[in-house]
């Protein structure tokens, strides 16, 4: 399967992870609220892109049955190959746990609501989290999402 990367959207009592990408000239949503996730190294399939991805960037490790939804889309910078886009629940624990690693400026857990409605997102991930969230029936405050 050819992808060009994989995002995760993590939830936790109501909380989504996010982190503050750099603010750097030339990459790509620069100093935009971004979640977990990143490009394919290798032939790795898309589940272990995200899950590398959010081992890297927060020092996070979970398996692949904690994402309970995942769809491919059109990749965020190269549109001509997919790129997927994952949801799961993250713990209290393993937010206590998190080691933010050396990409971006800060992380934090954003509350889901204004997740969906920041205007300094990355604007795609904030559509497909609502795509994901409806499939899923997870609402804003309600089950725990």
């Amino acid at each position: 399967m050819n992808f060009a990367g994989a995002k995760l959207l993590l939830i936790d009592a109501g909380a989504v992870l996010t982190y503050l990408r750099d603010d750097r000239p030339g990459l790509p949503w620069a100093g935009l609220w971004d979640l977990p996730g990143g490009g394919r190294e290798g032939e790795e399939s898309p589940a272990d892109c995200a899950l590398r991805e959010l081992e890297e960037e927060f020092g996070l490790r979970i398996g692949a049955e904690r994402l309970v939804w995942g769809r491919a889309f059109p990749g965020l910078t190269d549109p001509g190959r997919p790129g997927w886009f994952f949801a799961g629940r993250v713990a209290p624990e393993e937010i206590a746990a998190i080691r933010f690693g050396h990409e971006g400026q800060h992380w934090r857990m954003m509350p889901l609501a204004e997740w969906l409605e920041h205007p300094g997102a990355v604007a795609p991930l904030q559509a497909r989290s609502r795509l994901a969230l409806a499939e899923l029936g997870w609402e804003c405050g309600a089950t725990g999402a």
